[in-house]
């Protein structure tokens, strides 16, 4: 079971699990036990909420492809146990970045004072600008 900051509940039967030989170097071990995992969970087959969903849909990640399935391959360490721990842990990332609802911009529009300040800073600039200028003697 894994549990989100907002007390979303996603159970283990959303998530599969494949075992396989992790890639690289690592002796003789590497080639006949499979510690690396691949975890999927189907973002529209879930339990979340559908606003929820929207918003990882949304994300660009490349660990979410088209049809809306994270896929999260972890192979760092040397038990599967410990792979399964760490793609777990990834997979609550994911859905962590998106769990908050951002917030809704409301329009502002500045104060009379605040466009009098920058008109002024803008003359100041543009006078002292203009004193930097090359005097003309001839004229």
């Amino acid at each position: 079971m894994l549990t989100l900051s907002t007390g979303q509940k996603i159970a283990e039967s959303e998530i599969s699990w494949q075992a396989m030989r992790a890639q690289g170097a690592g002796g003789q071990n590497v080639n006949k036990v499979a510690t690396a995992v691949h975890l999927r969970f189907d973002i529209l087959h879930s339990s979340l909420p559908d606003d929820f969903k929207q918003r990882l849909l949304r994300l660009s990640d490349k660990r979410i492809t088209k049809d809306g399935v994270i896929v999260i391959k972890s192979q760092s360490y040397r038990t599967q146990d410990a792979n399964r721990q760490a793609a777990l842990q990834r997979l609550q990332e994911i859905l962590e970045s998106v769990a908050k609802r951002p917030k809704k911009r409301i329009a502002t529009r500045p104060s009379q004072s605040a466009r009098r300040k920058r008109l002024e800073h803008k003359r100041q600039r543009s006078q002292a600008k203009r004193l930097r200028k090359r005097v003309d003697l001839d004229g």
